[in-house]
């Protein structure tokens, strides 16, 4: 990825992995623009989100243990995540990640 495109799009990509907040500022901010690297991170972000609302989902109406352990996972995820974005790298979240761009590609 070209070095001026990371640039520009890192402020936004680091803001979308800040809860739902996060990431609704971020989409907006990147709307305009259409940064790929922000794109990216967005697209992850979501998927990290709701993935994390399975876990409470999962935690509330199937077991308790259960969602525990995806939310660990999901909070595992999120720090790889965060980490990419704050090194200027196009990081995927493991096991997922493929999913997420997949899935969301027409969401940033």
């Amino acid at each position: 990825m070209e070095n001026q495109t990371v640039k520009d799009g890192k402020t936004t990509a680091i803001i979308s992995y800040i809860w739902w907040i996060g990431l609704v500022i971020a989409f907006f901010m990147n709307n305009s623009t259409k940064n790929s690297f922000a794109s990216f991170h967005i697209r992850q972000s979501l998927g990290l989100n709701l993935f994390s609302l399975a876990a409470g989902l999962v935690s509330t109406y199937i077991s308790g243990m259960l969602g525990w352990i995806i939310g660990v996972v999901a909070f595992i995820f999120w720090i790889i995540a965060l980490i990419g974005a704050i090194q200027g790298e196009e990081k995927k979240v493991p096991l997922l990640g493929d999913q997420f761009q997949e899935w969301f590609k027409s969401v940033a």
